[in-house]
């Protein structure tokens, strides 16, 4: 089933930057060469688990692996997103003012 929805993975280096403040929580990936990534394309990160504590901010290095969607995958994926867009909406009619 694989083989219909993603072709074979290009192994590309990648840059972690991990950030665990007070101010700040998140991480990002940055991958070398900034290749474009389309609808339904998956980037895996190699390695193992990284570990932050509370205050530290770490930068990487690793591989990743970008599996490119097949032209099916592109179509099921736009198509999903669509309909799926619908759920980032959050309207509501209240009378009156909201303090």
């Amino acid at each position: 089933m694989s083989r219909l929805m993603w072709q074979r993975g290009l192994t590309v280096g990648c840059t972690i930057e991990i950030d665990h403040s007070p101010e700040n929580l998140g991480a990002h990936v940055r991958l070398d060469g900034e290749p474009a990534i389309g609808a339904g394309d998956r980037v895996r990160v190699l390695g193992g688990t990284i570990e932050v504590v509370p205050g530290e901010h770490r930068v990487l290095r690793r591989h990743a692996v970008i599996e490119r969607a097949t032209a099916l995958n592109r179509l099921l994926t736009r198509v999903t997103g669509h309909f799926e867009m619908g759920e980032l909406y959050d309207v509501s009619f209240t009378p009156g003012r909201l303090a």
